[in-house]
Order: structure tokens, then sequence, then C-alpha cells
């Protein structure tokens, strides 16, 4: 049996299963997803990455094999990544003694490295919740409850927790926030989708971005995926190429207006966000700082 244990998590191989347990201090994606068995038909290749500090020991899945990848759709950071893990410099050895006997597994087996046609993996355990923002997103296996908290529109509140029975969605979708763009989880119901923003929309939560917190959004998005009827997401929401590209490009010397209003408006639900308590010293000067620069 193949074992690499270290702060960020335990890995471990016994020819047929990668078993994978999250550290302490890991991610709250991993944490809440909590320890995952991976068999290896589900597994398309393994690598290690070696740098300066050690390394990262990175687990690549068949395509479908998993539901959290499915949702998060290549959108997970590596600290949020349940099939990533860190690896310290004094483990560099074992780490690539690992990836050999996990490769040599996968010739005697011959797994593909192809897509599947199912889920392999079950997926987060129900009850499940998560999220942040203006809300948060529960789902018990059949029905999905948004809560709302002092932060969301009247439009949302004035309605009470929206509750959308499993046979009353057709898909889902989740986004991080990525640079200055919001993020979401939201829900389509069968009565088609809803064209207000996210933030107005009850039947989506809206992702500001201020707690790695709100990313286990994901894990609700992908228990209702792999429940789903042919178990599909939504397709990516036209807004989402423009802010990827956007996220990408060096930051203008001069900025237009409309940017400067979009930065001082964000600088401002900081700053009311701080007030309220809602934000650490620490985290609403990180935050301030990288509106700053984007200033």
């Amino acid at each position: 049996m193949a074992e690499i244990i270290q702060r960020d998590g335990t890995w471990t191989f016994d020819g047929d299963t990668v078993r994978i347990v999250p550290g302490g201090k890991a991610h709250p994606v991993r944490q809440e997803l909590g320890e995952t068995a991976v068999p290896v038909q589900a597994v398309a290749g393994i690598s290690f990455e070696p740098d300066r500090k050690g390394g990262r020991l990175r687990l690549r899945l068949r395509g479908g094999a998993c539901p959290v990848l499915r949702a998060a759709d290549g959108r997970l950071k590596d600290g949020a990544d349940p099939y990533a893990l860190t690896v310290e410099k004094d483990r560099t050895g074992v780490a690539e003694y690992f990836v050999d006997e996990v490769r040599n597994a996968l010739l005697t087996e011959q797994v593909p490295e192809g897509p599947v046609d199912r889920f392999l993996l079950p997926g987060p355990a129900l009850p499940v919740s998560g999220g942040g923002g203006d809300g948060t997103a529960s789902f018990d296996g059949e029905s999905v409850r948004l809560t709302w908290n002092w932060k969301a529109e009247e439009s949302k509140t004035a309605g009470g927790p929206s509750v959308l029975p499993l046979s009353r969605i057709t898909g889902v979708r989740w986004l991080p926030s990525i640079g200055l763009e919001y993020g979401y989880l939201r829900f389509e119901p069968v009565e088609g989708a809803v064209s207000a923003p996210p933030k107005y929309d009850a039947y989506s939560l809206a992702l500001w971005g201020i707690s790695k917190k709100e990313h286990t959004a994901v894990l609700v998005a992908a228990a209702v995926l792999m429940r789903l009827p042919g178990t599909r997401a939504l397709p990516a929401a036209p807004e989402v190429a423009p802010a990827l590209a956007k996220a990408a490009e060096p930051a203008p010397a001069a900025p237009p207006a409309g940017d400067h209003d979009t930065l001082l408006r964000r600088l401002r639900e900081l700053g009311e966000l701080h007030r309220a308590g809602v934000l650490t010293d620490e985290e609403f000067s990180a935050a301030k700082q990288a509106v700053l620069r984007s200033m």
C-alpha cells in the first residue's frame, strides 16, 4: 500500500482505491466534502508537480466521473481541488513513489483515459449546505432551500425562504466570484430561466467572493446535479467568458469612468460589510487592497 501523510491531507492507495482525507486546515470545500474514495476506474492519470517548496500531487479524473468537478466546470482553484495535495519538500520521494504505484495499477487494469457515461463517485453526503453572500443553500435529496440573510435584496426576503422540489429543477449552475465580478449559485425552474440578475432572483444565491466558505455552494450544485434526470449542468452563462477574459488581462493604466464607478461601489460595499462586522479587519484590508490595485 502506498501512503503519503501531509499537513494538507493524507492519500492512501491499496491497488484499487485512492482514499483522500483532507487536512484540518484544508480549503472549506475539501473539508465539507470530507473523505473521498476514488476507484481506480475513475482515474485518468496522476502526476507530481515539483517546485522549490516541495510540489503538488495531482489526481486527474476521467471526464464525468466526479459530480463536484462536473459542477465546478474547471473553476475550482488549486486550494479547493479535492484531487490536489500540497507536498512538503522532504516528502517528494514519497509522492513520486505514490505516482508510480497508481500508474502501474492503471496499466495493469488497462483503465481508459476517456470520459465515462455515469458518475463513478458518490458526491457530497446529504444533507448538504453551502454558500454565503446573500444567503445559504441546502439540499436534502428532495428539495433545495434558499435561506436569505440580512444582506439579501428585499425582492428575495419579502417572500421568505425559497423552496424548490427536485422535480421542479431542470438545471443548476455555479460560478465563483472572479475579480470584480460577483458569482452565483443558480437553479433553473421548470417554468424557464429567470432573466433577473442573481441578486434579485429568488432561485439564486449571489456570491461575493469575500470568504472561501462561499465556494461550498459548489457542493450543493454537485449534489443536485447528480440527481437530475440526465445529470446535466446548465451551459456557461454568456457573462462567464468576458469575466474570465477580464480577469486574465493586465489591469489598464487608466480605467474608463464606468470601471471606476464599479470599483468605488465595490469599496463602499466592503466598507459597509466591515462596519457591520461581517468582515474582519484582515479580510477587509485584503479585499480593499485588491480593489485599489485594480484602480
